[in-house]
């Protein structure tokens, strides 16, 4: 029997739903249960796939092509489970589902309404593809009380009463705030958002209360009373210095324990979190430390880049390094001299990213990695950059561009109208809706026997995901590779340049998909196992 966990928000927003859920997860699989994790948002934005990062953090892709939300990010780093699209669906997509059947007729001439259709809509998105999986959680996007959440609260509502009894738990996640000036922890604000979760029908299971500081007994004792939950269901949640601490934490906090009795469940079997405590245990003692550049186009907002950051963990884990990480916009090298910041760093990474801004100064980023021998990583538009760089400067290609910003004279990254998948040939056009003009998700690649890249994976076919509308031009490879830049992964069919490198340089690498999203804190991406490696080298020339 599938057992089926929602977790809900309260007080306010950015609280860790997502890590929860990761976390929660996690501990289940300790204790040899299979999970699957899904998210539902409210807003009306069919996916995140065209929203600035500015607005929403990074979008996630899964390997069937799905633009989602970061938290499917959390959840594959912490339980090694792949998501799917059906893993991920906004109030845009039930909306757009539900109408499109309107206008088809598939409604009898029947009144489309919120319940029962949208409602019904959302129920069939959660018990869809669960056969066999002992545990689905279901984080809900916002915050309880937020006007667009109401459909999925209901939705679970109804849920909680249309499943057998023992097959549903509900986790509130809360703010219990420090008010300095009282010295007091406060828990009216959990008190009054427990009120309006139970005042559309939900009672909470288990409160999870986040805190700056301990909160007492007597205090857990008086969220318990007023909130109707049980005393040790109240579980409390404090900052932590790594993310990968939370499943020790919570666990510490008797919540997997506390979930296993929602569902009458034994809970005493053995956990294994071995290793857990081991990533905590290299992150807390690292034998040295490396300075990575970021030089990229969002970095206001760390979250833009969520998986790149993690995965620059990851790599310090299989290193044993602490990995320092400085955010640098990219336009900021379009200024005479501000190059020179690059000087004292370990490595260069360029990330991907979408419009024109800043791709000089991301071109002069990878001409200076270059040009020093400093490691250097580019992934999507930063490999098309470093492409662009070398057409200029070791090829001789004067007016080397990119399509995407204008007309170059020559034309070295350009909008490929067609490629072949395992499907069969797929197509696009410049004038197309923009969220359906991009190569996404997992697109399989051939790499050069004795190639840089072909020793990294120890292997010559990988696997990887993509997001992104614009190629290297296959056409300029023999010049490119006269001047010394070796194109080292290729599509199946070879029309498709997947991976740069230098084999000359002590590691400069480009890749047109996006590594760090395949990567776990368990199971570092070699990729980045290998760029940490490299600039950890560096650290011990300069």
């Amino acid at each position: 029997m599938t057992r089926y966990i929602f977790i809900t928000g309260g007080v306010v927003s950015s609280l860790g739903k997502g890590l929860l859920s990761a976390a929660l997860g996690t501990l289940l699989q300790a204790r040899g249960y299979t999970v699957r994790l899904r998210k539902l948002d409210p807003y009306l934005n069919v996916d995140p796939g065209t929203m600035s990062p500015y607005q929403h953090g990074e979008v996630y892709v899964t390997d069937d092509g799905a633009e989602t939300d970061l938290d499917l990010g959390h959840y594959e780093r912490f339980t090694g489970v792949p998501s799917r699209t059906t893993d991920n669906v906004t109030s845009g997509r039930i909306y757009q589902d539900i109408l499109t059947k309107e206008r088809r007729g598939d409604y009898l001439g029947g009144t489309v309404q919120v319940i029962p259709h949208v409602t019904d809509a959302i129920k069939d998105f959660v018990l869809a593809q669960t056969d066999g999986i002992d545990f689905v959680l279901c984080e809900i996007g916002g915050t309880v009380g937020d006007i667009e959440s109401l459909p999925f609260m209901e939705a679970i509502r109804q849920l909680g009463t249309d499943l057998d009894r023992g097959q549903s738990c509900f986790i509130h996640l809360t703010l219990v705030p420090f008010i300095k000036a009282a010295g007091e922890l406060k828990t009216k604000p959990t008190q009054h958002s427990v009120k309006e979760l139970r005042g559309i029908g939900i009672s909470p299971d288990i409160l999870v209360c986040r805190a700056e500081q301990p909160i007492p007994l007597g205090e857990r004792h008086k969220i318990a009373l007023f909130c109707n939950v049980a005393k040790s269901a109240v579980i409390q949640a404090l900052d932590v210095s790594s993310i990968y601490e939370v499943p020790i934490a919570y666990h510490g906090e008797g919540l997997d324990d506390e979930v296993l009795k929602v569902f009458g469940l034994p809970a005493e079997q053995p956990v294994d979190l071995s290793r857990w405590n081991d990533i905590v245990k290299n992150l807390k003692n690292p034998e040295g430390e490396v300075k990575i550049a970021i030089v990229g186009k969002y970095t206001g907002l760390k979250d833009a880049y969520k998986s790149l950051s993690e995965s620059l963990v990851h790599g310090g884990i299989a290193n044993r390094v602490n990995v320092k990480i400085e955010w640098i916009e990219a336009e900021l090298f379009e200024q005479p001299d501000a190059i020179h910041r690059l000087e004292d760093v370990h490595g260069i990474l360029v990330p991907g990213g979408f419009g024109q801004r800043g791709t000089e100064g991301k071109i002069a980023a990878a001409r200076f990695a270059r040009e020093h021998n400093i490691p250097f990583f580019g992934i999507c538009l930063g490999m098309q950059m470093a492409v662009v760089e070398a057409a200029r400067n070791m090829a001789g290609l004067e007016g080397a561009g990119s399509t995407e910003f204008g007309t170059p004279k020559v034309p070295v990254v350009g909008l490929l109208t067609e490629w072949a998948t395992e499907a069969g040939i797929e197509i696009r056009e410049s004038d197309m809706d923009l969220g359906g003009t991009m190569r996404l998700g997992a697109y399989p690649a051939k790499l050069t026997t004795g190639s840089h890249v072909q020793k990294i994976y120890g292997t010559d076919r990988i696997s990887e995901r993509h997001r992104h509308r614009y190629e290297v031009n296959i056409s300029y490879r023999s010049q490119l590779e006269e001047a010394g830049l070796v194109f080292s992964g290729l599509s199946p069919d070879s029309n498709l340049p997947e991976i740069i490198e230098l084999p000359d340089h002590p590691w400069y690498i480009g890749v047109q998909f996006h590594p760090e999203l395949k990567s776990k804190p368990f199971d570092p991406h070699p990729l980045f196992a290998s760029f940490i490696g490299a600039a950890l080298k560096q650290s011990r020339l300069v």
